[in-house]
C-alpha cells in the first residue's frame, strides 16, 4: 500500500474523520493530510493512536515508514 493504513483502520472502527480528529484533538484538515500520506509529528501520531484505542506499539500497523 502506498499510503498509511489510518483511513482503513478508522473506517473499520466506523469512526468519522470529524470524530477521530475531535477525540485526538487535532484538526480535520491535519487528519485528511495524514490519511493522504503526508508526514506528521510523533506527538500527532501518538494522539491518533490513543484516540483509536490502540497501543503505541501498534504505530507501525497504522503509520508505515517511507
Amino acid at each position: 500500500m502506498s499510503i498509511n493504513s489510518l483511513r482503513q483502520i478508522r473506517e473499520s472502527f466506523m469512526i468519522s474523520k470529524a470524530e477521530l480528529s475531535r477525540n485526538a484533538k487535532i484538526s480535520a484538515l491535519t487528519l485528511t493530510r495524514i490519511e493522504g500520506g503526508k508526514p506528521c509529528r510523533v506527538e500527532t501520531k501518538r494522539k491518533i493512536l490513543l484516540a483509536l484505542g490502540l497501543k503505541l506499539s501498534d504505530r507501525d500497523k497504522v503509520f508505515h515508514l517511507v
